[in-house]
């Protein structure tokens, strides 16, 4: 018998019933009727459902901006280049993990394009000229992006509490990315993460393998052609004129440190670069339009997840779980704790975005009255969200649609680099954080 993995919409709804249930059951006052407490939280959900709006645009654009970038002239231009050069196993295989990890700290949207479109190029070139590759090694590669986009520059968690009045504001206050992204401890993470990384990519890439047939018969992410009487130049002047404004910003860096740095300013950042990369207006919408179909997922499942922290704020439930868990645990084991969490909680809220609404006031509520120092507490959460990516199939199908592979053909790769990141992850959480 085949059993259907449900929807991560249907997850979003599951939870909600799950939440609801659990708020009635725990916070219900002694002198309180059942029906109409029950209500009564039925209400908090409401009131939560629509306060995440902006945090869920933000989310949206950050996917399709970087997602219609990875698909421009010039960086298929450079994925051409990139992947004419790989005449062994091993520089496919490391150039394309590269790559993909460099695109994700750009943008995880980009990154996760350009990776699978980078594996692609790479198994086209390699088929043309009979080069023997493990294609689905390759393909896997191209999927690193998503083990470390949370520490890069578009991290749901760390650029949201950037923002003045973002809805943790009154717990945690505003915290920059340089005590987050630019911090001693990211960096040290992430660099010791790309060596490991690299390591085992290479080691793998030596491993003896069967040699992997695919037939590439259409030519891929050809640029869309405009029917008309000529190419408009618009998207050259809006995008000059938005990274002007982009870099005005950036310059204000000396004087105002890093506190312009949020989601807003990246998504600004991406359409600039977006336009500039395209030229043409017309062409840039066309390829919005096709990368839009695949936000659809965090459309629909954001206002879930807020009438979710909704239920928990307005009922207590909150305060409540926070309490738990500071009970439960020391400042010593609650940071590795709250990071096996977060790489649990991912297989059933896969948006990093989503899963931070939720899990991230009861870590950051907890984390307060241990005393330990929020920043890192921040980058815990993010490290934990990301990890698991490595295990569950749900961002990788783009991927999978791309280099025409199924899950298990990458998951055995996959699996390796997440118990690479998983072992770096978790010794820098467990002497790194207090």
């Amino acid at each position: 018998m085949n059993l259907k993995f449900p929807s991560t919409f249907q997850i979003a709804l599951l939870l909600s019933l799950i939440v609801y249930l659990l708020a009635v059951a725990i916070t219900l006052p002694i002198d309180a009727n059942l029906l109409g407490y029950s209500f009564e939280v039925l209400g908090f959900w409401k009131t939560g459902f629509w306060e995440l709006l902006e945090f869920t645009m933000q989310m949206i654009l950050i996917l399709v901006l970087g997602h219609t970038l990875a698909m421009s002239k010039p960086v298929n231009y450079l994925l051409d280049k990139v992947a004419s050069t790989a005449t062994n196993n091993s520089q496919a295989v490391l150039m394309t993990g590269m790559g993909a990890i460099t695109g994700g700290y750009i943008n995880w949207g980009f990154g996760l394009i350009f990776g699978a479109v980078l594996a692609r190029k790479i198994g086209e070139y390699a088929s043309r000229n009979n080069i023997e590759i493990n294609y689905p090694l390759v393909a896997a590669s191209g999927y690193l992006g998503m083990l470390v986009w949370h520490g890069g520059f578009s991290g749901s968690s760390t650029l949201k509490v950037a923002e003045d009045n973002h809805f943790l504001a009154d717990t945690i206050g505003t915290i920059t990315v340089d005590q987050t992204i630019f911090s001693s401890f990211n960096l040290w993470v992430n660099l010791s993460l790309i060596i490991c990384l690299g390591i085992s990519l290479y080691i793998l890439s030596k491993r003896r393998f069967i040699k992997f047939d695919i037939a590439f018969e259409d030519k891929m992410f050809e640029r869309k052609k405009i029917v008309g009487k000529g190419v408009d130049k618009l998207g050259y002047i809006l995008g000059v004129l938005i990274l002007v404004l982009v870099l005005v910003d950036f310059l204000k860096v000396g004087d105002e440190g890093w506190g312009f740095l949020d989601l807003n300013f990246v998504n600004f950042a991406l359409l600039g670069f977006g336009l500039l990369a395209f030229g043409s207006l017309n062409e840039y919408v066309i390829s919005l339009r096709d990368a839009v179909k695949g936000a659809t997922d965090i459309l629909i499942q954001f206002p879930f997840y807020a009438g979710i922290l909704g239920i928990m704020k307005y009922s207590g439930l909150l305060v409540l779980l926070a309490d738990d868990m500071v009970s439960r645990s020391g400042a010593d084991t609650f940071p590795l704790l709250s990071f096996f969490s977060a790489a649990l909680i991912n297989f059933f809220v896969p948006s990093g975005g989503g899963q931070w609404a939720i899990q991230g006031p009861v870590v950051m509520e907890a984390a307060e009255k241990m005393g330990i120092e929020i920043p890192k507490m921040i980058l815990v959460f993010a490290y934990g969200d990301q990890v698991s990516n490595m295990l569950q199939p749900f961002w990788a199908l783009p991927l999978l649609s791309i280099t025409g592979l199924s899950a298990k053909e990458i998951l055995k790769y996959t699996s390796i680099f997440f118990l690479t990141a998983f072992i770096v992850f978790g010794l820098f959480v467990w002497y790194g954080v207090s």
